[in-house]
């Protein structure tokens, strides 16, 4: 893979400026888009992303932008690491801005709320049949800011996009694996954000390692249930963007989506935990919407089932885990 590669990223998060450093380094030719114009100026100048990504210096040679034209126009890849509920809004605006050799790297955790698609379904419902990847994996982006050996798998029906994505991505630090199942690797990487708020319900009351324990396995458990129906492979839940994602996310103090479960459990409201917020935690969206799976498929997911009723029902945290506890007896 040549030097040159011509990469455009949309989304200044702390995802898509992580992914925009790790390829800069890369020696690829870098453009990030964000959507407010005062704070990509202020990040152009500084080198820095004080919101999303603190600390952390942005290379020189990154080209940071609010046109979007631009981040799109002429690029080998264009790397889509919007918030799952803004992305078609800005799939709307680039519709006819691409190469058509372009791919198309989704690294965004979530399913759309309504729909109840996933994102590489609404890319395609947006721009047609364009040429699409996934890429997903235990990837707390501070963590590979800072170079810490990291995992992850991309995903793509052809095998040349695949090998063209892993080949572009892989350092000696961020070792990419390659996976033809679409569906599970963007489940597993979507649906482990709601058993990880089950999981800070859990850290919050106090509750300790044996009670984790169950939170991930059952939780993998009702994940692969909704996979298999869906058409997702159940090995891929065994893997990276499954069990590894599933076990960083739940246990990691910089997991935002642990995060607001500590603070559901701590009695605050969703209202409450929003408004604070400054990084959306996808694991919010996405147990409503994966509730909506569960439901159309006719598929037992009581952990989420769980998650949603505290998040949108007010449900008592203490309530909830006596719930679970105390379902109809069957085997494992």
């Amino acid at each position: 893979m040549g030097n040159k590669i011509q990469i455009g990223i949309l989304g200044d998060g702390g995802w898509g400026t992580t992914l925009a450093i790790l390829l800069a380094k890369g020696g690829h030719q870098v453009s990030l888009w964000g959507a407010f114009e005062k704070y990509t100026l202020q990040m152009s100048r500084s080198r820095r992303n004080p919101k999303f990504l603190p600390g952390i210096k942005i290379p020189a040679e990154i080209n940071i932008t609010s046109n979007i034209k631009s981040v799109i126009r002429n690029k080998n890849v264009v790397v889509l690491a919007i918030p799952s509920q803004y992305t078609r809004t800005i799939l709307k605006k680039i519709k006819n801005d691409f190469s058509q050799n372009t791919i198309f790297l989704s690294v965004t955790k979530g399913i759309e709320i309504g729909s109840s698609k996933r994102m590489s379904e609404v890319i395609l419902s947006e721009l047609g049949p364009v040429k699409l990847a996934v890429l997903s994996g235990p990837t707390i982006a501070r963590e590979v800011a800072q170079g810490i050996p990291t995992t992850a798998v991309v995903a793509a029906k052809s095998n040349a996009i695949r090998k063209t994505i892993q080949a572009i991505f892989n350092t000696d630090k961020f070792r990419v694996y390659t996976n033809p199942d679409i569906i599970g690797v963007e489940l597993g990487g979507s649906l482990k954000n709601v058993i990880a708020i089950a999981c800070g319900v859990s850290d919050w009351l106090g509750f300790g390692s044996n009670t984790k324990a169950a939170i991930l396995t059952r939780g993998l458990a009702e994940i692969s249930r909704l996979g298999k129906v869906m058409g997702a492979k159940r090995q891929t839940f065994s893997g990276i963007s499954g069990l590894g994602d599933l076990v960083t996310t739940c246990i990691s103090k910089q997991s935002r989506n642990r995060r607001v479960g500590e603070l559901i459990g701590s009695g605050k409201s969703l209202s409450e935990i929003r408004r604070h917020m400054q990084m959306i935690a996808e694991g919010v969206p996405t147990a409503k919407s994966a509730y909506a799976l569960s439901k159309k498929y006719k598929t037992e997911m009581p952990i989420t089932q769980e998650v949603y009723r505290l998040l949108y029902k007010n449900k008592s945290p203490r309530q909830a885990v006596k719930d679970l506890m105390t379902r109809k007896s069957k085997e494992e």
